[in-house]
């Protein structure tokens, strides 16, 4: 058995992988990876060369280019507290990104150990993601169905309105889900190709994909430190 775990986590918005990214990074004791957390973090620094780099795309309201995210995502797998592993949530998105981390990562000496692509039907995602609510103040997430707010479009902890986001109306999900799906095939099928995919259903609890990728990372000898 080894003692580390590099895995990326795949999938649509909706499909679970901040879920599944959470429970794999604590039963495993590694960090959970997500860029979009990454680029809070260096912005709310901003002493840093990179948040200097980053605030400017963030402020003309421009994509950040793929060479500035792999360098934030080089300082984060080159750390010490991904020596033992890491789990990326949702990177790569492309296929360039997909090119450039497989670089990166030959660079530093490290490979992906498993690739797990949640694929969840659009009723399921639609159902999830139309269901969120979020407060208007202090940020706390809810589900109308899973997870509600004690009051009706009150939050729990500040009293706050709770407001759906614009992204979250169905529209706008469906238009998300057509640009996702031209992006992932070509991602799916290289790391494919290289044996290291596992596609599990995302229409499945947060707790039954776990116990599959939990038995799967048995399979190929990967253990709890």
């Amino acid at each position: 058995m080894i003692g580390h775990l590099n895995m990326i986590i795949m999938g649509s918005p909706g499909a679970g992988k901040g879920t599944q990214a959470d429970l794999i990074a604590r039963h495993y004791k590694i960090p959970h990876i997500s860029t979009g957390d990454m680029f809070r973090e260096i912005l709310k620094d901003g002493s840093s060369e990179i948040a200097n780099e980053l605030e400017g795309y963030v402020k003309k309201g421009e994509l950040v280019p793929d060479e500035v995210v792999l360098k934030m995502v080089r300082m984060k797998l080159s750390g010490e507290d991904a020596s033992s592993g890491f789990v990326l949530d949702g990177f790569p998105r492309t296929m360039e990104q997909t090119k450039g981390l497989d670089i990166l990562l030959k660079e530093i000496e490290k490979e992906i150990d498993l690739v797990l692509y949640l694929d969840a039907s659009v009723d399921v995602i639609l159902e999830r993601l139309t269901g969120r609510r979020v407060c208007i103040h202090c940020g706390a997430n809810y589900h109308i169905k899973y997870s509600p707010a004690q009051e009706e479009g009150a939050c729990d902890r500040c009293g706050g309105e709770l407001y759906q986001r614009e992204d979250d109306r169905e529209s706008t999900i469906k238009r998300r889900l057509e640009v996702y799906k031209e992006q992932i095939e070509d991602i799916v099928s290289f790391y494919d190709q290289q044996g290291i995919l596992f596609k599990v259903s995302g229409d499945l609890s947060a707790a039954d994909v776990f116990n599959h990728v939990e038995k799967k990372l048995k399979d190929i000898n990967i253990k709890v430190l």
